[in-house]
């Protein structure tokens, strides 16, 4: 081999080892951007947990989880459900409302809509979606109830008491129905007639602390306050109790109970 001859192949054995060195870079400069991938939705373990979790807890999760999936039959009526525990009944109403958007169909939502605005005051607002539902599913008898509380709220009382009766039909003595009946009788100052819908109810084994205070309430109006007590006693702790007290026998005897105090019970189930 001629001098000239090696020295050309020592330059190209030379330029080789640079492009392969040099090869990994080019290849890596040219790769496309790994995108991250978007958060997948949470497990069925981690969605049970948080319905056990605190009102503001569930807000932040189960909002997420809508965000994440619009069109996820849960996430947004149990984000609403949670703003709604959390006296934010606007942002509840609006929350089912976005739902609805994109879900018409989704009869738990349009149950949320109506609950939200009767919380709020305004059922007037939620009867439409209420209706809706009830035509969806004319064997629910949580629509019939709601429907009750929210035409009694916008004084449509007869159309109120045939919900509640449809209600009562569909499930017997169910406490809930009960309680959003004898509420009624109460704001119209008839406690006489609310006593007996309140024992019904606070007979029955699904029966929550909200129906037995109910029936205290309305024990303690009509001037039983011994029994009043008694149950109170039970159910909450001393200083609660004693406001609770103190605010009936400020009003026993009166004919007329104080509205404020006993609309939230008018939430239905």
């Amino acid at each position: 081999m001629s001098r000239t001859t090696a020295r050309i192949a020592t330059i190209a054995v030379f330029a080789a080892s640079l492009l392969a060195a040099a090869a990994p870079a080019v290849a890596q400069q040219a790769a496309p951007q790994t995108q991250a991938a978007p958060p997948a939705p949470a497990s069925a373990e981690a969605r049970a947990a948080y319905d056990r979790a605190d009102p503001l807890s569930r807000s932040v999760f189960w909002t997420e989880q809508a965000e994440l999936n619009p069109m996820d039959p849960v996430a947004g009526v149990k984000a609403a459900q949670a703003m709604r525990d959390l006296g934010r009944y606007q942002e509840a109403a609006d929350m089912a409302e976005r739902v609805l958007l994109v879900q018409p169909a989704n009869v738990e939502a349009m149950l949320e809509v109506g609950r939200s605005h009767i919380a709020r005051g305004q059922a007037f607002y939620g009867v439409s979606a209420l209706e809706r539902a009830r035509d969806a599913r004319p064997s629910d008898w949580r629509a019939w109830s709601l429907l009750g509380a929210a035409y009694e709220q916008v004084r449509r009382s007869q159309d109120a008491q045939a919900a509640w009766a449809q209600a009562l039909a569909l499930s017997p003595d169910n406490p809930d129905v009960l309680t959003n009946m004898a509420i009624s009788a109460m704001t119209r100052g008839d406690t006489s007639a609310a006593e007996p819908l309140l024992r019904r109810a606070a007979a029955q084994p699904g029966a929550s602390l909200k129906v037995r205070l109910n029936l205290a309430m309305a024990l303690g109006l009509n001037g039983k306050m011994g029994e009043a007590e008694q149950m109170m006693r039970r159910d909450l702790p001393p200083d609660a109790a004693d406001r609770n007290l103190e605010w009936l026998r400020a009003r026993a005897g009166s004919a007329a109970a104080d509205q404020a105090r006993t609309w939230g019970s008018l939430q239905g189930g």
